[in-house]
Order: C-alpha cells, then sequence, then structure tokens
C-alpha cells in the first residue's frame, strides 16, 4: 500500500504548481541564494536554474518536486506583499510598451498576429473595454489605431527615453511621434505610428505625401541641443505603398549600384513640378525632399525605403520585413532613445555628433537688438579643416606628390587600429579544456568617453615635449619599450613573459623597429609603462576639447535601457548577469534589433570620420565629397581607436600580472584565453564578488566584458592544423564555431 501512496505522491509532484518565473527569482535572491547553490541542491546544471527563473523552460520530475518544496519553504519565509506582485506584472512589460490597452474612441485594435489582415477590424462601438493586462515580455503589446480623420494622441503609450529623460515632456507640434510607416492595407493609405497610432493619409501623389507629413501629421522630434535643429519627420514607405506611388518595388543592378533611380524617373519629375528638391545622393533607399529653409521653418521629409535595402540586414537584421506597425513601433524605441534614422547606422551615428553640437548659434543681440549666427564652442565648426599629412588617408589631395604606387611606412602615416592578433599556445595552455572568449561591451564607446580630441586645425611642432593632455599625432620611437617589465601601479612593477603579450603599440601586436606615428593615447601608455618618450615631431591641436561625451553619454544610455529592458540590468552579480546575458535577444525580437542598431551606431559613427571615397568617378589625388564636412576627421577616429587599444591592453597587462594568463588571440575588443572550464569565471579572477582592480569585470555597462563564446582546445588545435596557420587568429570564430575565409590567418 505505501508503494501505491509513492506513487500516487509522484503524480501530484509532477504537477505541482510553480509561482511564476519572477516570483521565483525574487524568492531566491530574497533568501540569499545564488543560481549556483539551488543548482548544486538539485543537481543540474546552473543554466537550467537560470532558464526555470527567466521562463524559458520548466522543471520537470523529479527536480520539480523538490524544486516546488524549496519554493514553497521560501515563499513561507518572504510572502509576496501587494507591491511586489504589481512589481512583477509590471516587469513583464518593457517599460516603452506598457500602459493601458483599452481602445479609445473612434479607434480600432490591430490584430497581435504579425499578418494583420487575418483578423476582422473592430469598431469601437462593438468592442467591450477590456481589463488592464500584463503582456510577456517577448512580444510586442497591441497597438491602437485611430480613425480616419483622427490625430489624437494615441492611448497609454509611453515614450521610450533614455534614462534621466523627465518624464511628461512633449511637444505639440510632434504629438504623433518621430516617424510612420506608410502602408496599403484594404485599398487606403495609412499611416503606423509609434505607440499604436494609425492616421489615414489623403495623398495621392508622393509630393503630395510630403505636403501632408509636414503640415497635418504632426510627426518630428524636437531638437537635442538649444542651438540644434528639431529632427525632420521620418516616412518608411512599405512595397504596397511604392507601387501606389509610382515606385519601384526594388531596384535594378545597375540602380542598387548607383544608389539610386534615374534623375528622370516620373516621381521625381512629380517632385520638381511641385518645387520639392533632392540632395546630392538623389533618390535612393534614405532620400531626404526638401525646399529652401525660410528663416527658422525647415521643410524637410525624411524617406526610408526597406526593400531598398535602406535598413541594412548587417545593423538591423530582420527589421525590415516586420509588420508595418511593429516596424514603427520597433524604430520608434531607437528614434526616442538615440535619434531619428537619418540614413543607415553609419551616418544616423556621425548626424547625432553634429545633433548634441550644432556647428553654430545664435549670437548675442548687437546694438540694433538683431542676433546674429556665430560659431558654437565645443563644436567642430561648419567649415572643413583639413588633417595632418601623417593622418590622411591614401589618395587624400596632399599625398598627391607622393610618387606613384609609394608605400607610406610608419614614419609616414599613422596607423592606429584595432587589434588583430593571435599567437601558437603553449604546451601548458594545450593541456587546458576550453578556449573562452570575452568581448568588451561598446569597446569604441568606452573609448570614447571623456577623450580629448582635436576641434581645429592642427600645428606642426618640431622636438615637441609631450603632453598626454594635448591631442594630436606624434612621430616617436617606442622600439624601447619591454613589455617583460612595467609598471602596473605607482611603484610597482611586475616581470611579465612579453613573448605572449602582443604589442600595445601596432594592430598586429609587432614591437615597434623603428619610429612611428601615434596618437596621443598610445604615446600616453608607454609613458604609464614606466618608460621615457623623445618625440621627433608633431601635429598637435591646441583647440580641443571633450567632443564626443554627450555622444557616448546618449548611446550608452540608450544601450543600458534597452538592455534592462531584456532583463539584463547594470547591478547583477557576473553569475546572474551571464545568466540574464544566455539568449536576451529572443526575449523580444525587436527590442534584439534595437541592441544591434545601437552597437553599429558606435561603430558606424566613428567609422564614418574617416570615410573613404564611394565609387563617383574619384582617382587617387582628388577630393571626395566626404572631405567637405566638417565631420570629417581622421585624428578623432585614430584617438578612439588608439584608446579602445589601450585600455584593452591595460586590462590584458593586470590580468597577466596577478594571475599569469596570457591571452591567445585578439580580435578588435574579443580576447581569448585558454582555461579549463567553460565558463569566463573560471579564469577571471573575482574575490567575494570582486574583480581585479583594472582588469577585466563582467557587467553589461560599457567598458566590462561578457562571455562571447567558448570552443574545446582542440578545435582550435584542429582548426589550425587543417588550415596550416599555427597562428590563425581564433577571435575570429570563437563565438559559434564556423571557420570561413581563412588565408593562412590573414
Amino acid at each position: 500500500m505505501s508503494e501505491l501512496f509513492d506513487a500516487v505522491d509522484a503524480l501530484l509532484a509532477s504537477r505541482a504548481v510553480l509561482p511564476p518565473p519572477a516570483e521565483r527569482k525574487r524568492l531566491r535572491a530574497a533568501h540569499g541564494l545564488t543560481i549556483d547553490e539551488v543548482a548544486t541542491a538539485l543537481k543540474v546544471r546552473r543554466a537550467t536554474v537560470s532558464g526555470w527563473e527567466s521562463g524559458k523552460t520548466e522543471p520537470r520530475p523529479p527536480e520539480r518536486d523538490a524544486y516546488a518544496r524549496l519554493l514553497d519553504g521560501l515563499a513561507k519565509l518572504y510572502p509576496a506583499t501587494a507591491n511586489t506582485g504589481a512589481a512583477e506584472q509590471d516587469a513583464a512589460v518593457p517599460a516603452m510598451f506598457a500602459g493601458p490597452v483599452a481602445p479609445m474612441p473612434e479607434a480600432r485594435a490591430l490584430p497581435t498576429d504579425p499578418a494583420r489582415g487575418a483578423a476582422a477590424m473592430t469598431t469601437a462601438e462593438n468592442t467591450q473595454t477590456p481589463a488592464p493586462t500584463a503582456a510577456p515580455a517577448t512580444a510586442f503589446r497591441p497597438v491602437r489605431t485611430a480613425g480616419p480623420a483622427s490625430t489624437s494622441r494615441r492611448p497609454g503609450a509611453r515614450k521610450a527615453a533614455p534614462a534621466g529623460t523627465p518624464a511628461g515632456e512633449s511637444d505639440p507640434r510632434f504629438e504623433n511621434g518621430p516617424l510612420a510607416v506608410v502602408d496599403v492595407e484594404d485599398g487606403k493609405v495609412l499611416a503606423f505610428c509609434v505607440g499604436g497610432l494609425v492616421l489615414h493619409v489623403p495623398a495621392k501623389s508622393l509630393p503630395s505625401l510630403v505636403d501632408w507629413a509636414l503640415k497635418e501629421a504632426k510627426l518630428g522630434a524636437p531638437k537635442l541641443s538649444g542651438p540644434g535643429k528639431d529632427g525632420d519627420p521620418l516616412l518608411v514607405l512599405t512595397e504596397a505603398v511604392l507601387e501606389r506611388y509610382g515606385l519601384p518595388a526594388t531596384l535594378t543592378e545597375q540602380e542598387r549600384l548607383a544608389g539610386r533611380i534615374p534623375e528622370g524617373h516620373k516621381v521625381i519629375k512629380q517632385l520638381v513640378r511641385a518645387e520639392w528638391k533632392l540632395t546630392k545622393r538623389g533618390f535612393g533607399p534614405w532620400a531626404r525632399i526638401y525646399r529652401p529653409a525660410q528663416g527658422s521653418e525647415r521643410a524637410c521629409v525624411q524617406l526610408c525605403i526597406p526593400s531598398w535595402n535602406a535598413l541594412d540586414t548587417r545593423h538591423w537584421g530582420e527589421a525590415g520585413q516586420l509588420p508595418s506597425a511593429e516596424l514603427a513601433q520597433m524604430l520608434g524605441v531607437y528614434a526616442s532613445r538615440v535619434m531619428t534614422p537619418r540614413g543607415s547606422t553609419a551616418v544616423t551615428g556621425l548626424e547625432l555628433m553634429t545633433a548634441l553640437h550644432p556647428p553654430t548659434r545664435a549670437s548675442a543681440p548687437d546694438a540694433d537688438g538683431r542676433r546674429h549666427s556665430e560659431h558654437n564652442p565645443g563644436s567642430l565648426g561648419k567649415d572643413p579643416v583639413d588633417c595632418a599629412p601623417c593622418e590622411a588617408p591614401d589618395g587624400h589631395p596632399l599625398l598627391v606628390d607622393l610618387p606613384r604606387f609609394h608605400v607610406r611606412g610608419p614614419a609616414e602615416k599613422l596607423f592606429e587600429e584595432a587589434y588583430d592578433w593571435a599567437r601558437p599556445m603553449t604546451d601548458a595552455e594545450c593541456t587546458l579544456r576550453h578556449m573562452v572568449g570575452i568581448d568588451v561591451n561598446l569597446a569604441f564607446g568606452a573609448g570614447a568617453n571623456g577623450l580629448i580630441v582635436g576641434l581645429g586645425a592642427p600645428t606642426h611642432v618640431k622636438d615637441p615635449v609631450f603632453d598626454p593632455k594635448l591631442p594630436g599625432s606624434w612621430l616617436v620611437d617606442l622600439s624601447h619599450v619591454d613589455l617583460s617589465r612595467v609598471k602596473v601601479a605607482k611603484d610597482t612593477w611586475a616581470d611579465l613573459d612579453a613573448s605572449l603579450l602582443p604589442s600595445p603599440f601596432t594592430p598586429k601586436g609587432d614591437r615597434p623597429e623603428c619610429p612611428a606615428w601615434y596618437a596621443t593615447p598610445t604615446v600616453a601608455y608607454a609613458v604609464e609603462l614606466g618608460y621615457d618618450v623623445a618625440p621627433i615631431e608633431a601635429y598637435v591641436r591646441y583647440d580641443n576639447g571633450r567632443y564626443l561625451d554627450g555622444w557616448y553619454q546618449r548611446l550608452r544610455d540608450a544601450y543600458l535601457a534597452t538592455m534592462a529592458d531584456l532583463g539584463v540590468d547594470a547591478d547583477l552579480s557576473p553569475e546572474d548577469f551571464l545568466a540574464a546575458m544566455d539568449g536576451y535577444k529572443n526575449r523580444d525580437l525587436h527590442l534584439g534589433l534595437v541592441v544591434s542598431a545601437i552597437k553599429a551606431t558606435v561603430k558606424g559613427g566613428l567609422g564614418k570620420l574617416r570615410e573613404r571615397p564611394r565609387g563617383e568617378g574619384w582617382r587617387p589625388g582628388e577630393p571626395w565629397r566626404a572631405l567637405s564636412r566638417p565631420t570629417w576627421r581622421p585624428d578623432i577616429r585614430a584617438a578612439v581607436i588608439s584608446r579602445t587599444r589601450i585600455n584593452l591592453h591595460r586590462k590584458i597587462v593586470k590580468h597577466a600580472a596577478f594571475t599569469g594568463q596570457y591571452p591567445i588571440a585578439i580580435l578588435s575588443d574579443c580576447v581569448v584565453y585558454a582555461s579549463n572550464g567553460p565558463s569566463p569565471l573560471d579564469f577571471l579572477p573575482y574575490r567575494e564578488g570582486k574583480p581585479l582592480p583594472g582588469g577585466f569585470k563582467l557587467g553589461v555597462n560599457p567598458g566590462l566584458v561578457k562571455h562571447e563564446g567558448t570552443q574545446s582546445v582542440l578545435w582550435g588545435e584542429e582548426v589550425r592544423e587543417r588550415f596550416n596557420a599555427p597562428e590563425l587568429n581564433l577571435a575570429r570564430y570563437i563565438k559559434d564555431g564556423t571557420v570561413t575565409d581563412v588565408d593562412n590567418g590573414e
């Protein structure tokens, strides 16, 4: 009989009711338990418990019985209060999608199914108001629409904004948000706005659509800086709308290479007849249609055409395939946290710099009470400045007198780039089981933070005295810097194995053999390591400032706010952080796209500072279009990359001095170590939850590191042997182990 009772008890336990995932995590944290402690007690993996707490998986017998027993005991010790329940419900919905779900008068609810037309639309008169409910964090909250003539505020939608933005800020001129996705549904042209508002579009042609966007739609965004300009409306055109207005759904191969449709296209002729103008880049995936400004009033609309590859899949993933309402919501999050897209993520990153530091401002009133345009201190100004000859890329007009096919060496060219370095493993490392990659979060953004960069033209100086606070390019011999003995703290030196370390002064990690040009952060690091420097000459910028601080801070806030919505907070313990990062993008695919776009905005914006020629019949020695921008500043890009590489090397040296562990490979901001365990915690030196000062620290903040990937040491050795490349950079493939495009490690 007892065996029958045991069997019945087992059946009951297999259906044991468990609290929601958020409550499971709360109960564990309330008792001060770590995920590892729970996993050890239940004899499961740490990732398994993490999955139970995130709701990705559910426990099965026999662990389910024991887990239910644990939670039941904790619930008696730490009962949930009314506030706790409310907090859990709020936590289930990302902040920017929270709010009441009841439709407003004259509104209709879009079906939650991505195929919007699959369900019939219901009018407010025939729909009862549902009670507010919490939506799962893995999906967008159902959106609401306004009737054909309505421009009323979307119901209950909270505008996503960077941390610290005052609540309730709004501009009545732009009450319908920064952008709209224009689509055709049931034969009607509709504009899907941020927050679920859908506007009827009466325009019968593209010129009238532009007029509507400026006069009736109430689209746009307030300026980001006092002397700046308001953000222009952005219209995202779907394939159905392109067909309605006489535009091709896709570009031909010739049009794609040209980046625009022909100037003789009938739609462009319509715009010309309506006295609208296009920018020099013409009518392409990101078109700007404008009329010359009248006083302070701007008349400009930006078009984004996903089917023409405006939303590059490398940076936006599958955003271009989203239903219109979801695309508007996703782009709205990016627009409110970063800025309204002005083109590719790279273009937007560069435009954000200018929006935060406009080149001009209004002067104080003169004797007649009139104000004039004047230089805005701290900006790059409105006129471009020449770079130094050593900072100029090959083919620049400054180098036109060089002999043909001349290859500039280190003493002629500033070459500050990210790491691409690897070395063979030692015998001791080959006995370990795993290769673990760690990646620096927003590494180049962190490198820009607090960096003093030049704002004006360079000044040439002979035999200068090095000043670490003076931005510029320095010709100096650093071949005497010996990494076998370096200063790691004040009056503290460390002996290292220099053969296992990359040089901090070259991207390939080779020790310099002669004088070379370096940006200020690189030379300053040689001094920090305890060595004297004697520059031969320099191009320095006495007009300087922390131009990129505001840019970094806005992108940092956007990144952290979005990661927090995905369940990755800045105050997590190392174990909880690794668990939270496991599959974080899958918790909300749309927010995952936003995170990718923010990262691309950081890298792309800095890359645009040294934009190279893009066709257009350019020949070496001739100027190209980007040179006419005041934001074409290769010296700023070099300084950021220099500081980012130095920041990484500093952590590597601290780690080596403390643990005796050296990296196997480095690619940009990813570092690979050999380890006995598969987790970063198996080789990062944490003591009582605290990381090594100045070393690597796990966390979501920019400059901290996350787990990039783990592969076996046998995998690494097999790959290098297969391709006969003993120094193949395994950091390039550590994420998923897929090896492609191998050319002897190059």
